[in-house]
């Protein structure tokens, strides 16, 4: 008995990893920063201002509300600046500040901080943000002004006069190379293809996200928008359009309001993209991928109830028999 090895017992979880929530939370705002570049070299010197109120406005207000509370400080984490970021991408460069600071704030106190921080929200905080401002102020939230009329912009109160149709509304107008590098009119971080695949590139290559998700959303909602829509001559401008690209890698991937179960996440993208099928062809806003992701959120709980693996060694108890 001498040259028995002992077992060590120790508590979960049992395999273990140098990934941080800070580290993964960096990796997405370094994957983020080339739509930020591409949003100020089409847009100006305004979006940088959007974006910087964004992600001051989010920090503060975790600052502020951890405070308050009593909490433990965590905008060390990084999360709020990623908030920040994704719900600046989904606002038009022509917003008012003051509107883009009370939707950061609600991103952050109602959507994140009321349920528990990170880790404990029960949607995507920026998508959520988006939802109420689109709510609240959707005049704002649908004027997209053409990149080449940005210079004629002399005050944001003309803005009216300078709109243009978004590729969602008049397809024909744009070229691929228009949808694919970002000359078109639309939100921040949701114009350049390039730019958010070139990020979403260096998440996949980290590891940070699986593609999965992303290609299962895309996928469904191609296939049924070509079927149901208007044909499929148009599936690569789908694909180009609107949120898709932004919302597949950046917010349909986020580990909080996503399944952790494989067969979950594929039932999560297969439903998102259902959705933003239904909502773009049947609906009367042309844009459906953050509803759909919303929506999606809500159920998530019941999606990993129904998808989560059998326990390994469990044995039911025989009905009619006692348990001794």
């Amino acid at each position: 008995m001498e040259n028995t090895k002992k077992l060590l017992v120790t508590a979960s979880p049992h395999v273990r990893s140098n990934r941080t929530v800070k580290k993964d939370m960096l990796d997405v705002i370094i994957a983020l920063i080339p739509a930020g570049i591409a949003s100020v070299y089409f847009f100006g010197y305004r979006a940088l201002v959007l974006i910087l109120a964004s992600v001051l406005t989010c920090v503060l207000s975790e600052y502020i509300f951890n405070k308050v509370t009593k909490r433990k400080q965590s905008i060390k984490d990084l999360s709020a600046v990623v908030t920040g970021l994704l719900l600046a991408y989904n606002v038009p460069f022509t917003l008012p500040v003051w509107q883009m600071v009370i939707g950061a704030m609600f991103a952050i106190i109602v959507a994140k901080m009321f349920f528990g921080g990170i880790g404990q929200n029960i949607v995507n905080p920026a998508l959520a943000a988006r939802a109420f401002l689109m709510a609240s102020w959707s005049s704002t939230m649908t004027q997209f002004v053409p990149p080449h009329r940005v210079a004629t912009l002399k005050s944001v109160k003309d803005v009216s006069m300078l709109t243009g149709a978004t590729p969602l509304m008049d397809p024909k107008s744009y070229s691929t190379m228009d949808l694919f590098l970002g000359n078109i009119p639309g939100c921040l971080g949701e114009v350049s293809s390039l730019a958010i695949l070139i990020g979403a590139c260096y998440l996949l290559v980290r590891k940070v996200i699986h593609i999965r998700i992303p290609l299962t959303y895309i996928l469904t909602s191609v296939v049924l928008i070509g079927i149901f829509g208007e044909g499929f001559q148009n599936s690569l401008t789908t694909v180009l359009s609107g949120g898709m690209l932004l919302g597949a890698f950046f917010m349909a991937t986020d580990y909080t309001t996503t399944p952790v179960t494989i067969k979950g996440q594929y039932v999560f993208a297969i439903g998102a993209g259902i959705l933003t099928a239904v909502i773009r062809v049947f609906g009367g806003y042309p844009e459906g991928v953050s509803y759909s992701i919303l929506l999606m959120n809500l159920i998530v709980p019941i999606i990993e109830t129904y998808t989560k693996p059998k326990t390994f060694g469990k044995v039911e108890a025989k009905k009619g028999k006692d348990n001794e």
